[in-house]
């Protein structure tokens, strides 16, 4: 087993819980797909991955087809991908994924948030070289042998398979760069997918006591309740 799989046994995905704020990012990732590459699901294979994604988190049809007229409407304004850097309390790396219509309120509050839970700000690019990017999918456990899946993988850049005990599903992650690769092959085998999504997988792990593990908790809270943010990452074990 890797890095990917003990984060991902590790990390904390309380924002699933909150499931309308499931739906509002779902929403924005649609938008982005389809500005970028067509509102046709079958000639967009990004859509396609968001809206399976839609489907595990039990949004309805009719709020994914909503998002998808919303994009194609004049009305609707660009949405921008923005990562933020800074440190949290006791020195942990932080690194935050926005999706903003409006940058000077986003960079406004997240910094806020910082400032006022025991952290600060940083610049772009300080905290790359902590976190690598990787590509993730999910599909149903059907059987399948994951050593012939993951040597399948290899030449596309796959670079871990295993399976979540708690959910039995499989998981593969790969090289950021790889995400079309994998999933033009899992769609051709045949093998149902359950997600698919970039997340960012830490280097190394910082370890610290649980007093000071609430505190960074209070911060990354703080900064998922935002509508604007989508994903944050630290590199707290």
């Amino acid at each position: 087993m890797g890095r990917a799989f003990e984060y991902r046994k590790a990390s904390k995905l309380k924002r699933w819980g909150m499931m309308a704020k499931v739906f509002t990012r779902i929403g924005k990732d649609i938008v982005m797909a389809v500005k970028a590459g067509g509102a046709d699901p079958q000639n967009n294979s990004r859509l396609r991955a968001i809206i399976q994604n839609a489907k595990a988190a039990n949004m309805p049809k009719e709020n994914v087809e909503r998002a998808i007229k919303r994009a194609i409407s004049k009305d609707q304004e660009d949405y921008k991908e923005i990562v933020y850097e800074g440190k949290g309390p006791h020195g942990i790396a932080i690194l935050i994924e926005a999706t903003t219509d409006n940058t000077n309120r986003t960079v406004a509050n997240v910094r806020s948030y910082f400032n006022k839970l025991g952290g600060s700000l940083g610049t772009s690019g300080m905290l790359d070289y902590l976190f690598d990017r990787k590509c993730h999918f999910k599909i149903a456990n059907e059987g399948i042998d994951l050593e012939e899946l993951e040597f399948e993988l290899i030449d596309l850049g796959g670079d871990e398979v295993f399976l979540d005990d708690e959910t039995n599903e499989i998981n593969i992650y790969g090289e950021f760069s790889a995400f079309g690769a994998i999933q033009k092959f899992l769609e051709e085998k045949g093998y149902e997918l359950k997600g698919a999504e970039f997340t960012r997988i830490p280097t190394e792990l910082k370890e610290l006591s649980e007093e000071e593990m609430a505190e960074v908790d209070k911060l990354i809270e703080r900064l998922e309740e935002d509508d604007d943010v989508q994903n944050v990452y630290t590199n707290m074990k």
